[in-house]
């Protein structure tokens, strides 16, 4: 999964984000999809989700594995 759709991300998801902070180097954050916030059915670079403890980042994979 690349998080590029958003029919595959769904509340609860275990995933793997990229905050705004973190774009740079691409470090990744990990955790527990709360909201959506992308509207659009696709989204190039990852589709907006707010994790359970409030952090906001595009989704780059499901946590725990390779996001290359």
């Amino acid at each position: 999964m690349t998080g590029q759709n958003r029919k595959d991300i769904h509340r609860g998801l275990a995933v793997a984000i990229v905050l705004k902070k973190d774009q740079r180097s691409g470090k990744l954050t990990e955790g527990i999809v709360k909201d959506i916030l992308t509207s659009a059915p696709v989204h190039s670079r990852g589709i907006k989700v707010r994790l359970e403890d409030g952090q906001v980042g595009r989704v780059q994979g499901l946590a725990g594995q390779s996001c290359n």
